[in-house]
């Protein structure tokens, strides 16, 4: 008897034994899952479609340059390491968040770009346009290049950058606000001007450029602001890629429109030429006083969610407030 309840004694102690060794072993399980998830956050990859085919890139990047594509960043709360600039000309309208950002030439130099160690680059869809090749980036870091159809659509690019860099509902919440603000914005001016058309002039050089309809922002004013277009601008047709062409003050001559946004910097000499010109001075928006001046051109001449938002105000303040 005494043998038998020795015998099951040390069965209970076996069984108890394994059990303390199972749990233990699901606890470090369990630990180890957890921290391989944690782990799994801080070196996640994600493969995207891009310009050069499927590209597998880190999701944890920190150091990243965009040049030309840092309203989409910073839309996410995403700082580049170095900003987009061609000598001393930058985005102006960018700079309340990137002043001290330092700038990288349009092109991408070699020895700039890896000045500044990215851990992503981000290219246009322009290949040619800068001065390694895409592997000779690669070699540098993980490097995406935008779709051709990305590189057109301001909105797309949140969204891939969103994937990215595990922000996607930052992308779908600052998109849904954006449509929020277009919305109350053609409301307020669908009251205060109703079927009047607005027009833009960019004034650079002493040179005039008229905005086609799907040229930048006008997009935005006329597209989604629903603001009806002059005929003038009707008739240029669809803006050719990114030239702008030059047009004369007689031919500025025939802007019917109700009122004229004027971009040009403080002090552009192009803006005295007009105020200066009996032939500018005859259309109706100057003599109805509705020739609007704004001294920043840099968010109109510009594609993105910030430079879109901040056009939008300036429109309502000037037109509907």
């Amino acid at each position: 008897m005494l043998r038998r309840n020795k015998s099951y004694l040390i069965n209970i102690c076996i069984i108890l034994g394994l059990a303390l060794i199972i749990s233990a072993c699901g606890s470090d399980n369990n630990e180890s899952s957890s921290s391989s998830k944690e782990n799994g956050n801080n070196n996640a990859e994600i493969t995207l479609d891009s310009k050069k085919g499927k590209v597998t890139i880190p999701q944890n990047a920190e150091r990243i340059i965009a040049p030309y594509h840092e309203d989409a960043l910073l839309a996410l709360g995403v700082t580049p390491v170095a900003k987009w600039a061609i000598g001393n000309s930058i985005q102006n309208y960018l700079e309340d968040q990137l002043k001290d950002v330092p700038k990288i030439e349009w092109n991408l130099p070699l020895e700039q770009v890896m000045k500044y160690n990215p851990d992503l680059i981000i290219l246009s869809n322009t290949l040619d346009s800068y001065e390694g090749s895409y592997e000779d980036y690669q070699k540098i870091a993980p490097t995406y290049a935008l779709t051709d159809e990305a590189a057109g659509n301001w909105r797309k690019q949140i969204k891939i950058f969103g994937k990215m860099l595990g922000k996607e509902d930052k992308a779908e919440k600052v998109l849904n606000q954006y449509d929020q603000k277009v919305s109350n914005a053609k409301e307020k001016l669908n009251k205060a001007i109703g079927d009047e058309t607005v027009a833009m002039v960019w004034t650079m050089g002493n040179k005039f450029y008229l905005f086609e309809k799907d040229r930048h922002i006008a997009d935005v004013v006329y597209s989604k602001l629903g603001i009806n277009v002059p005929e003038v601008v009707d008739s240029l047709g669809k803006a050719p890629n990114d030239a702008w062409n030059a047009i004369s003050i007689e031919k500025l001559s025939e802007l019917k429109a109700d009122h004229v946004f004027l971009l040009g910097m403080k002090g552009e000499e192009g803006i005295k030429t007009l105020q200066n010109s009996s032939v500018w001075q005859s259309i109706p928006a100057a003599q109805s006083g509705n020739v609007h001046v704004m001294n920043d051109p840099s968010h109109w001449t510009n594609q993105g969610l910030i430079a879109s938002k901040k056009t939008i105000d300036a429109i309502v303040e000037t037109l509907a407030e």
